[in-house]
């Protein structure tokens, strides 16, 4: 749920101080549980994680059945057969 516009964006505190304690030059990666904080001017040049909808939040299981398994034990099987094939030029 969206926050209403009189109260402003919300960005955590603690992360807030997290950005202005690192230099934006630098390669570490500032890491924050606080999904609900939206990305401010200040973290631009930065590199975040875990900012709401960029974390993942379900794991993805592949479609499909027994047909999907069966169409991918062949492609594996073609594909370790190519391997022996061109270990057996070697």
């Amino acid at each position: 749920m969206s926050r209403s516009s009189k109260k402003g964006p919300f960005v955590d505190p603690k992360l807030l101080k997290k950005i202005s304690l690192t230099k934006p030059e630098g390669s570490k990666v500032i890491k924050t549980w606080s999904r609900a904080s939206e990305i401010s001017p200040e973290m631009v040049g930065y590199t975040g994680h875990r900012l709401g909808e960029f974390s993942l939040t379900r794991k993805f299981t592949r479609h499909g059945g027994k047909m999907q398994r069966d169409l991918e034990q062949k492609t594996k099987d073609v594909g370790t057969a190519a391997a022996k094939d061109a270990k057996a030029k070697k």
